[in-house]
């Protein structure tokens, strides 16, 4: 008779959200006794023994007891459960009328060692026991127990014999039924499970790997190990049964499992393949950012083009489009719901209408349109001066023109004078702006106007202009300043303009007479001198002229009466010395005539004042035949200064005389050759006669008006006196 040890009858993985199994344990734990002995019943959960409110079944049928323990003597199924558990699986229990039995421990599991005892009903009386395995023998021992490691799903026989001898001496031996023992498994093949089990794509999915360990193996350790066709998923191997992927996607057959393991002792299950089927979304709701916000552009900076869909799983792709071109700007495609095109350095020929689309595998969906604009910083601005001739007058009213050629609007201009603000105008449309001024005398110089659109601001080139002003009226005036003057005074004629600018034309009228002109290249007055005669009495002005109309002065009068006192005075010098030049001349041929006289007669020495030497030849010593005394009382013509200026300074001839024609000595008088024929040039000699004081205050005055000298002769001087 075969006797099977229903250990656990179903191992499978408990339902997902059941009470855990409760565990019903033996004591002794011998799942086979001899009739007439009792086995204790103990129910377990998972977390200690329960001692009331137990459930009992024998035979699926349950039992009043309800205490934490049983006592049986009857053969058959047994089962239990607690508040806290479910029904736990059946253990048969055999009471047996043999003299022999063999027993195995309970409970048994996989790789987990089992104990065997070969027990008789006069156990002492047993001398050897020996145990079998599918009919070989594996042990022969004295000892009433052996240990064995049956594996999992073992199909083998064990039995045993006992023997010993008889009070007779004779030997006798007894053998058990045979036993198969049913090895329940450690834990189940996991089983691989998603949540959800339909997961979007995108979205996360939570993998399990579902096995379980009863409770009274509650100290094993389990690791587990997802894959993904051949390719282990995140960390590898971990102590969860959980593994969580962030985003799934939608890729075709792809298959999942997972293993499980215990370290001690080494067992590895695995799951079954399964298919996660991916759900897409296709995209909707795509739109077109930019990046900075649409208006807010400057030309130069990098825009950035976001296209995103509010809805759309896997992979999609993204492209850029501007209005007017056949080519894509872009093309993009990744897992994920939004990606972005930058365009660097945007000049404003990009400016225009931008839209993008997105597809995953459904067909292109378009954004809306957007337009793109770009504001442009000004560029740097050009002035122009507008003049209603060519040279700029005084009094003209000029146009200051400033226009950037580029720039986005509204633009204020502002216009400087040497770096001073004059004003400022706008231009909301962009374009130009114009300042209309009245021209001074002070607006001549550098001028230069400002660009800006609150994007930068640019300056202008400096435009110089130079304002001419018409000459004032001029102002005559006399130095001396009399309205009273002597004939044979010179007179300075001063015409100056307080206004003007140069070169300037002086004219000088006597009596509406044109006197002379002098020019002011550098501005201000110019002076006319003028010896005075008789003449000149009679009214004076003067005229200024620039180029831009002439002006005349007011007339001054002026009267000459007779001689100056100076002039007077320098006469009578001048007679005085000419006389005094007469005398000298007649006083000098006397005393050469004289001398010739007492040469002749001998009276003087030849050598009188001679060094010693040679006498010299003989026509050495005597005169030229054809000498003859000069005319001594001949007129001679004195000078004298006219007007010097300085009463204290005189200068009068004192000595002349004349020089002989073609003598090559002129400048040497001692020495006069034969036949020399005297030329009569008068050679003068002056002499300063009254200086001033050099510390005199007036002496500047005077030699102020010692620009008029001029020298006159002598007698002409007399004639006039």
């Amino acid at each position: 008779m075969l006797l099977w040890l229903l250990l656990i009858l179903a191992p499978g993985r408990q339902p997902a959200g059941a009470l855990p199994k409760a565990l019903l344990l033996l004591k002794p734990p011998w799942s086979t006794a001899f009739k007439g002995e009792t086995v204790t019943l103990f129910c377990k959960d998972h977390h200690s023994l329960a001692w009331e409110y137990v459930s009992w079944y024998h035979n699926e049928t349950p039992l009043r007891k309800q205490s934490g323990k049983l006592q049986i003597s009857k053969s058959g199924h047994y089962r239990c459960k607690t508040q806290r558990s479910s029904l736990s699986d059946p253990v048969h229990v055999q009471f047996l009328s043999d003299w022999l039995v063999l027993q195995a421990s309970h409970p048994a599991f996989e790789r987990d060692k089992v104990v065997l005892r070969c027990r008789g009903k006069e156990d002492e009386d047993i001398m050897e026991r020996t145990y079998y395995k599918n009919e070989e023998k594996i042990k022969s021992s004295y000892n009433s127990n052996i240990t064995v490691y049956p594996a999992f799903n073992d199909d083998s026989t064990y039995r045993c014999t006992a023997s010993g001898t008889n009070i007779w001496g004779r030997s006798w031996t007894e053998t058990s039924r045979p036993l198969k023992i049913q090895v329940q498994e450690l834990f189940p093949s996991p089983v691989l499970t998603a949540s959800p089990p339909w997961p979007i794509e995108g979205s996360p999915v939570t993998l399990t790997c579902e096995t379980w360990l009863p409770p009274q193996t509650s100290h094993t350790r389990l690791q587990f190990c997802f894959f993904k066709e051949h390719q282990a998923l995140g960390a590898g191997w971990s102590n969860s049964p959980e593994l969580q992927i962030p985003t799934t996607w939608s890729e075709g057959a792809a298959s999942y499992w997972c293993q499980a393991r215990t370290v001690i002792p080494r067992i590895l299950k695995t799951s079954p393949r399964s298919q996660i089927r991916v759900h897409r979304v296709p995209v909707s709701d795509v739109n077109l950012e930019t990046q900075p916000p649409v208006g807010q552009l400057i030309e130069g900076e990098d825009l950035v083009l976001i296209c995103s869909v509010a809805a759309g799983t896997g992979t999609v792709t993204f492209s850029w489009h501007r209005e007017g071109s056949e080519r894509s700007l872009g093309r993009k495609t990744q897992n994920a719901l939004s990606a972005e095109l930058r365009i660097a350095s945007v000049r404003e020929q990009d400016a225009g209408r931008y839209y993008c689309a997105a597809d995953n595998m459904d067909g292109p969906v378009l954004s809306k349109r957007i337009r793109i604009t770009l504001r442009v910083p000004v560029s740097p601005p050009v002035l122009t001066v507008r003049t209603p001739r060519a040279q700029a007058v005084e009094g003209d009213v000029v146009e200051l023109h400033c226009e950037a050629q580029r720039g986005s609007p509204p633009i204020l201009y502002r216009f400087y004078h040497e770096d001073v603000p004059l004003g400022s105008s706008s231009a909301p449309s962009g374009g130009e702006a114009s300042l209309n001024l009245s021209l001074t005398a002070e607006h001549s110089g550098n001028y230069s106007c400002e660009a800006n659109n609150s994007l930068g601001v640019q300056r202008s080139k400096m435009v110089s202009l130079s304002i001419t002003v018409p000459v004032s009226h001029p102002v005559l005036t006399l130095n001396p300043d009399v309205a009273q003057a002597m004939v044979g005074d010179v007179l300075e004629l001063r015409c100056e303009a307080q206004r003007g600018s140069p070169p300037i034309l002086y004219w000088f009228y006597h009596e509406d007479v044109i006197l002379g002109n002098t020019s002011a290249p550098f501005g201000g007055g110019a002076s006319f001198n003028l010896s005075l005669t008789t003449e000149h009495s009679g009214n004076y002005s003067c005229g200024a002229d620039n180029g831009l109309g002439a002006q005349s002065s007011e007339t001054v009068s002026l009267n000459i009466t007779g001689l100056s006192k100076n002039k007077v005075t320098h006469t009578t010098v001048g007679v005085i010395g000419c006389l005094l030049s007469m005398l000298g001349l007649a006083a000098t041929a006397a005393l050469v005539g004289r001398f010739r006289t007492q040469r002749k007669s001998g009276a003087i020495p030849r050598n009188i004042g001679s060094v010693p030497g040679p006498d010299p030849p003989a026509q050495a010593l005597h005169g030229p035949p054809s000498l003859s005394r000069p005319a001594l009382m001949e007129l001679q013509p004195l000078y004298s200064n006219v007007s010097p200026g300085d009463d204290d300074l005189v200068y009068s001839q004192i000595w002349s005389r004349q020089h002989r024609e073609g003598s090559p000595a002129a400048h040497s008088p001692r020495r006069h050759q034969k036949g020399e024929v005297f030329h009569q040039e008068p050679a003068i000699i002056y002499s300063e006669v009254k200086r001033a004081d050099p510390d005199d205050p007036a002496r500047q005055d005077r030699e102020e008006a010692a620009e008029g000298y001029e020298n006159v002769p002598c007698a002409s001087l007399a004639l006039d006196h």
